[in-house]
């Protein structure tokens, strides 16, 4: 059953950055736009591997550092031309609180 863990405030979280939530399936990457939107995906990027965490986040996407594949931050699809999708993983913010869906 899967249950909602409370992981940082936002304000955690750096503006148009990320950090990483370390969990039994793999590192899930938390991203915060510039305003201030907040979503989660597994830290791999389709491609190969890259740490999506350590990418550059404009509008609601994120580069991955590696090869620069561009993937939505809301679905994890990889943007066209590229195919590939990396987990998206159900996030909440309360009263500036970041919740997971684990």
């Amino acid at each position: 059953m899967a249950e909602w863990k409370s992981i940082c405030r936002i304000d955690d979280i750096p503006k148009l950055g990320s950090r990483v939530v370390r969990s039994t399936s793999g590192d899930i990457a938390v991203f915060r736009t510039s305003s201030n939107e907040v979503f989660a995906l597994r830290d791999r990027c389709p491609h190969k591997g890259g740490p999506l965490s350590q990418g550059m986040v404009h509008g609601n996407q994120v580069t991955c550092p590696l090869h620069g594949w561009k993937l939505h931050l809301d679905s994890g699809e990889a943007v066209a031309p590229d195919q590939g999708c990396s987990r998206r993983y159900p996030i909440r913010v309360e009263s500036g609180t970041v919740f997971l869906e684990i």
